[in-house]
Order: C-alpha cells, then structure tokens, then sequence
C-alpha cells in the first residue's frame, strides 16, 4: 500500500495502516501505548476519535516518520507539529554548520550529506573529485547520489564490486521504504532493479567486516567502509531527514593514496 494521506482518509485506515507495516497486532499496539485494545480498536474503525495527545502517543510507538506524523495529525483534524524548514533558514544555522564541520574536517576522505531521497545536499571537495568524471546530466542539481552511484554512465562502472555495492544500497532503500511508505523512494528503486550490474554478496571476502566501495581510479583501486550520521532527537523534518555518510579507508593503499 503507498501512503495514506490525510485528504484520502481518515485517521483510522491511516493508525492501521502502519500498525500493519510494523506487523504488530492490535493487542501489541494497545498494550505499548497503555490503552485499551478495543479502544484502539475503536479507532481504527472510526467509532471514537483520538485526542491529538493520543495520535502522537500512537505514531511514537509505530516509529512513524515526523513528516507522516504531520499527515495522521490533519488527519485527525488537528494542526501539524513537526515544522519543515530549509537548511538555509537563519534558525536552522548550528545543524548547517555543524554539517559543514563534519564534512570538511572529514578530507581528505569523502564525505556528503543526503535528504530522505538522497538527493545530494552538501559534500566535501574529495567527493568531487571522485564524480568528476561522471555523465555531466548526472551531475545536474539536484544530484540523486543513489542514481549517480548505480547508473552505467554515473560511478557503477568503476565499481570493482558493482554487484555487492548494488545490493547493499538497495537493501538500504528497501528498508527505508518500509520505515516511511514513501512512493518516491519505491520508483527509485524500480528504477534502479531495471540497471544493469546485478545484485548480492557473492564477492564478499571472506575477511570482510562490513563490505566495501571498492572504486577503480586514476589513483588505483581505492576502497572505502562508510558510515552514516544522523541527528540526534529532531523536531525537524528537515533534519530528521538529513543524513551524512562519511567513508574511512578500508585498506592502507587507500589511506597511502588520500595522504599522497
């Protein structure tokens, strides 16, 4: 099911619906937000209307997106909670600045910052220098860095482990749609299947921790493990969303060529 919106239905469907995409019962539901089943139950079939308390007490413990929050809030016909302001609004400056910290004091290794459809929103000068030779129309703003990555003409090509690389970031998606129902991100990845490059983790070495972007370069092969970075306790949807993805050599050719 795509989501719900708050003109299509009700706040009932909708407290069903993503109970039904956590797969918790009507009685898990109930009993980890300290009411009643059938009062939750009530709810779901539009026999008692919740109280705004209520509705936010139910997408906490359905782990509910603050943007999809918005939505069960209008919904039930009460204002929304959660603002959503651009990373250049004046009161959004320290989560700005922060970003822009974290990136440059992460060169000469690559690190960006992303949005809930990574969609590139600020990167350091080492990410550039490693999409320079990508097809210029991927690089026209705003540049969608799941695309970049896995397109023929983007980097997919200069992936030595194109095949495990695609499978992890796919999972990636697949797990964020599930958490947010978003339909943006589901034809993403429809988009991405239809790539070519295969998917799995048969080429994973068998001393792998965590698997690698292994990139052929002028430089020579360089391999990455990442990370990624999230802010803590938003009450943003912009930075709820946001998300920094730093990568650290995973080999010391890597760290021997950055250092050169």
């Amino acid at each position: 099911m795509n989501t719900l919106t708050a003109t299509a239905v009700g706040i009932g469907p909708m407290i069903k619906h993503w109970r039904e995409r956590r797969r918790m019962s009507q009685l898990y539901l109930a009993s980890e937000a300290e009411i009643s089943s059938r009062h939750l139950s009530f709810i779901e079939t539009g026999r008692a209307a919740p109280s705004r308390a209520m509705v936010l007490r139910l997408a906490e413990y359905l782990e509910v997106p603050l943007r999809e929050r918005n939505e069960l809030l209008n919904a039930a016909g009460f204002a929304p909670v959660f603002q959503e302001r651009s990373l250049t609004d004046q009161s959004m400056q320290p989560a700005r600045t922060a970003v822009e910290q974290i990136l440059k004091g992460h060169e000469p290794y690559p690190a960006l910052a992303i949005d809930r459809h990574w969609n590139l929103v600020s990167a350091n000068g080492a990410v550039a220098a490693l999409i320079a030779d990508a097809d210029p129309s991927l690089l026209e703003p705003p540049v969608n860095v799941l695309r970049l990555s896995l397109h023929p003409r983007g980097l997919a090509s200069k992936i030595v482990n194109l095949a495990q690389w695609r499978g992890h970031l796919l999972e990636r998606l697949e797990r964020q749609i599930a958490l947010t129902a978003d339909p943006q991100l589901s034809a993403l990845r429809d988009e991405f299947k239809r790539y070519p490059g295969g998917s799995g983790r048969d080429d994973a070495g068998e001393s792998s921790i965590v698997i690698p972007f292994v990139l052929s370069t002028a430089a020579g092969q360089l391999s990455f493990i990442s990370t990624t970075m999230m802010f803590g306790t938003p009450i943003d949807i912009t930075l709820s969303e946001l998300a920094i993805e730093l990568f650290f050599p995973a080999d010391e050719a890597t760290a021997a060529a950055f250092s050169r």
